[in-house]
């Protein structure tokens, strides 16, 4: 793997892979230009030919060309491999025998899925009840039609099949690709086509809508070789260049509704699985934008995957937000039906999703009752469990203290098994703490490490392990040719002590966080081992912030 890594970073340089994306204007030997994640006021995304690498200073990210394409296109490594291979003309087959024979069927199902996409798309046109169907009650015009690629299923039980046997293509191929039944006929018979496009541009599957009446409504491609239900997002390929452009996204419930927004001219929407949003696919968003806004429904489903959204952001460090006037309508495709312009107003118009949420709770629930008051402290104090910022935790406990009339010492005070016990939405793990939540220790990190090795007597006391991997260095040596390379002694050794101290704190934050994670382990168990391990977090997590608090 290594040697075809080199390869391609022999054949692509790393200013001509990022310049794709941004602007980068020559400042010395490097190059400097604007965040592709909107994070910055100023240039402060540096890129270093003479090294190879590059380093976003705003968002504390760097590191190679793979890297760059993996953060800004929110694809996985192999995905970026294949990718910049293909810029660089290097065929990957020759470097890997291992999994050839997957590689292969990987390649046949795309080609099964592109030729599926196009026979879809030659069947509309000459099916008269899916014309009138997709532009007259749908009302989406040809050009969206082309720009989503979609088309029409014949009602016969074999077209397709028979389409492909001609073309080559072999009965387990069509499974490979999910376009076959379990009785190796046609999935998708009498229904709307809309394909599923990776952010490479290929179709790796389809969302079909029934025409007539009959069930289900929807019929999706199954998981296959290709499709990943929990990893797919709609219309993210179409969305991609909007969402850096405008610096936000608007995640709503349904593909049509992408669809609309997308004809209506917010071009920044996107959909996930339903409401079924996982860490994968917002950690994939948070990579262009930070900015995220739900469009859900108001009922118990939409209350429910806001409280989930709410829960995974604040382990990514996203902001996230609502959209909730749809002026009567009941989700944003029928809005754009009535008014394209009010959907945009309704974009624009969005509300912190922790202030949405509590005051859906306080419409639920009888607070002016005792038990009512109860049930929504447990709610409300759950919710800002899931903040990371110690300054919006404080402002919520206020809000909600003054809601009920109550000090915030007597919310904090409430025991975590009453909590346990709430009735509640079902508390969802934030999976592995992982890089979003270290970002900032991240970078406070590298600058100690760029002093310390290159600063001379100034880095002379700074006691961190030196890393071992070639990039790191080259990283490190970019950060502090960047920022420290003129200072003087007597302010690096200022700058290495502050930062230090900075690096407690915020190792202490980390802690709590991890321990708050670990907490929710055990939240649902009333059993007295459970308890009284809850108790020991508890006792730790009380220990760390009166540290924080006395320096």
């Amino acid at each position: 793997m290594e040697d075809v890594k080199e390869e391609i970073k022999s054949r692509l340089p790393v200013e001509d892979v990022v310049g794709q994306y941004i602007e980068l204007k020559r400042a010395g030997r490097n190059l400097k230009g604007r965040s592709p994640w909107g994070v910055d006021k100023t240039p402060s995304f540096m890129v270093s030919p003479d090294k190879n690498i590059w380093h976003d200073f705003s968002a504390n990210k760097g590191g190679d060309i793979f890297t760059f394409i993996m953060e800004v296109e929110g694809i996985s490594f192999r995905e970026a491999l294949e990718k910049l291979a293909a810029q660089a003309g290097v065929e990957l087959k020759k470097y890997s025998k291992s999994d050839e024979e997957q590689a292969k069927r990987k390649v046949r199902a795309k080609e099964i899925n592109e030729l599926a996409c196009k026979f879809y798309q030659v069947a509309m046109t000459k099916n008269k009840a899916a014309i009138d169907y997709i532009f007259y009650k749908r009302n989406l015009n040809r050009a969206t039609a082309k720009d989503f690629r979609i088309g029409y299923s014949p009602s016969s039980g074999a077209a397709l099949t028979e389409f492909l046997k001609k073309k080559g293509y072999t009965i387990r191929e069509m499974r490979d690709a999910g376009v076959l039944t379990q009785y190796d006929r046609d999935l998708f018979r009498g229904r709307m086509m809309v394909p599923f496009i990776d952010t490479s541009g290929a179709v790796i599957g389809f969302t079909a809508r029934i025409l007539d009446k009959g069930e289900p409504k929807y019929l999706n491609t199954p998981e296959t070789f290709l499709f990943n239900k929990s990893r797919y997002i709609f219309g993210f390929y179409q969305a991609k260049e909007a969402i850096r452009q405008e610096g936000f996204i608007v995640i709503v419930e349904g593909n049509m509704d992408v669809i609309s927004s997308h004809q209506a001219g917010v071009k920044q929407a996107v959909a996930t699985s339903g409401t079924a949003m996982t860490e994968y696919q917002l950690k994939a968003l948070s990579r262009l934008s930070n900015d995220i806004r739900l469009a859900y429904d108001g009922d118990d489903a939409g209350i429910k995957a806001t409280e989930r959204a709410i829960n995974l952001a604040g382990g990514i460090g996203v902001n996230l937000s609502v959209i909730s006037d749809y002026h009567g309508a009941k989700d944003p495709d029928e809005l754009i039906q009535k008014s394209p312009e009010l959907w945009k107003e309704a974009v624009s118009n969005f509300r912190p999703a922790v202030d949405w949420l509590l005051d859906k709770y306080e419409e639920k629930l009888d607070i002016t009752s005792g038990q009512g008051k109860r049930e929504y402290s447990d709610v409300a104090m759950r919710l800002i469990s899931y903040l990371k910022d110690p300054v919006e935790k404080k402002h919520y406990a206020k809000k909600v203290a003054k809601i009920l009339d109550v000090s915030v010492e007597d919310l904090l005070a409430k025991n975590v098994s009453e909590i346990s016990r709430v009735r509640r939405l079902k508390t969802v793990k934030n999976g592995d703490f992982s890089a979003n939540d270290t970002r900032v220790l991240q970078g406070i990190e590298d600058d100690l490490l760029a002093i310390m090795i290159y600063g001379g007597e100034a880095g002379a006391k700074i006691q961190l392990e030196v890393p071992e991997d070639e990039m790191k260095l080259d990283e490190l040596s970019v950060i502090f040719e960047t920022r420290y390379k003129d200072w003087e002694t007597s302010a690096l050794r200022k700058e290495a002590k502050d930062l230090w101290t900075r690096r407690e704190e915020e190792l202490r934050r980390v802690k709590v966080a991890e321990l708050s994670q670990e907490l929710e382990e055990y939240e649902d168990k009333d059993d007295e081992a459970s308890l009284d391990k809850q108790k020991e977090i508890l006792r730790e997590i009380s220990k760390l912030k009166k540290v924080e608090k006395k320096s």
